[in-house]
């Protein structure tokens, strides 16, 4: 008899944990969040998760809250084996986690007790951390604070930014969903209490975040900004108006510039940190498409430019 598995999950990164668990030929129902009003032009749009699960034929719950009695209802009546969870968005009831037959497992892009909460994936990045990984953990009402059934370390490069380690980790927590979650299931696994020690929070990202400090290292600014690549996107300002940087290098110490000052060296363009400088290569102003650094600047009709502090930098 087939497996009953509930899956909860919403954006890209919890797409291919999805795939997994189809490709064990299990019973699923999928739950996602609602479809959002999108772009300009504000078209009702459906999840990634959505759309893969539809691509699938299974079936698809969208509660406003998952907490409320007629969802709770739908989802009992399935009769779960098993609930995953990979980014869903949602705090989840206790009834809920009580509800399928073996557990509740939720995938989650860090090496817990490390980065539990929202944004943990800009949050290794933004913090210069050298590697990270996927937990997949026993679901508790505590946020992220379940038993460990399985870890895996993933490295992060000086080239990662969000968008190259979200798809690790996707990836990865969908092997280890392959790997894992049959034996346990079977109650093959010897699953272990995260440590006290070490507990990191990844908060959900703010306005304030996304405010470059040029008085800081190279290094930290360069994590900074690509810990914000493609979303939501570090910002600066030149005369007021924002600009978002999307990709920048270091460069190390060889060249000096004041923080924040833009200069154009040779063919590049570059802007001053506290101890050296980086490379711009793509940055965008606001109301404008994207666009190199060295275009940028060449429409710049002034000798000198200066990147300003956001609001309360």
């Amino acid at each position: 008899m087939a497996v009953r598995a509930i899956f909860m999950g919403t954006p890209d990164f919890a797409v291919p944990t999805l795939e997994a668990l189809v490709a064990q030929g299990w019973d699923i129902l999928v739950v996602t969040q609602p479809d959002k009003k999108v772009g300009r032009k504000r078209v009702l749009t459906p999840t990634p998760v959505k759309k893969a699960a539809l691509a699938h034929g299974l079936p698809v719950l969208q509660p406003i809250k998952v907490r409320a009695r007629e969802a709770l209802a739908q989802l009992a009546a399935f009769a779960p084996d098993l609930l995953v969870t990979a980014a869903y968005g949602q705090l989840l009831p206790q009834a809920l986690l009580d509800m399928p037959r073996v557990g509740a497992v939720n995938v989650h892009a860090s090496l817990l007790p490390r980065w539990r909460g929202a944004a943990p994936i800009h949050r290794a990045i933004m913090a210069g951390d050298k590697k990270t990984g996927v937990t997949l953990m026993e679901m508790v009402r505590e946020l992220d604070a379940g038993p460990i059934i399985a870890q895996a370390e993933v490295p992060i490069t000086e080239q990662d930014n969000v968008d190259s380690l979200h798809d690790k980790l996707a990836h990865l927590g969908a092997e280890m969903s392959i790997q894992y979650l049959p034996q346990y299931l079977e109650g093959q696994l010897q699953i272990r209490e995260q440590p006290t020690d070490g507990v990191t929070y990844a908060a959900r990202l703010e306005r304030t975040d996304e405010f470059v400090d040029f008085n800081q290292p190279s290094q930290v600014v360069y994590d900074h900004i690509r810990g914000l690549a493609s979303w939501p996107g570090a910002t600066t300002f030149v005369g007021g108006e924002a600009i978002k940087l999307w990709a920048v290098e270091p460069i190390g110490t060889a060249v000096r510039l004041k923080p924040g000052e833009v200069a154009r060296v040779h063919k590049d363009v570059l802007v001053g940190c506290a101890d050296g400088c980086l490379r711009l290569l793509e940055l965008q102003p606001a109301g404008r498409r994207k666009m190199s650094a060295g275009d940028w600047r060449s429409g710049l009709h002034q000798a000198s430019v200066q990147f300003e502090k956001g609001p309360g930098v």
